[in-house]
Formats: C-alpha cells, sequence, structure tokens
C-alpha cells in the first residue's frame, strides 16, 4: 500500500467534489440570468468546472486503486 499515492488520490477526489458542487450551481445561475451581459462566460465557466469534476474524479479514482494494489 502506496500512502502517498492514496493521500494524492484522496486530495483529487475532494477537489472533484468542489468542482461538482461549483459547476452545476454556476451553470443554473447562468442559465436563469440569460439576458445578463456575463451570460456565456458564466456559462462556460460551469461547463469547464463540470468537465474538470469528472476528469479529477477519474485521476483520483485511478490514484487510489494505484495505491491500493501498490502499483508504480
Amino acid at each position: 500500500m502506496n500512502k502517498e499515492l492514496l493521500f494524492k488520490g484522496i486530495s483529487r477526489l475532494f477537489v472533484a467534489i468542489l468542482f461538482a458542487f461549483i459547476g452545476p450551481v454556476m451553470y443554473t445561475s447562468a442559465v436563469r440570468n440569460e439576458e445578463h451581459p456575463f451570460f456565456i462566460p458564466v456559462l462556460g465557466v460551469g461547463l469547464i468546472a463540470c468537465a474538470l469534476a469528472i476528469l479529477y474524479g477519474f485521476r483520483g479514482i485511478k490514484l487510489l486503486v494505484k495505491g491500493f494494489f501498490n502499483e508504480k
């Protein structure tokens, strides 16, 4: 069991959870305010945050599995 990889995996999953909450909140905020001048940038940032949540989630799980089974 590689504790360093386990810690990295848990920290990436924590970041993924943060992005998983921030992304949909920004997306729904942008959709509710379509007439606002910052509609497109807020929508883009919300979608990017959702994509980052998925990416960090997969990478975090991958690191957890590597750390648990002691792969390098």
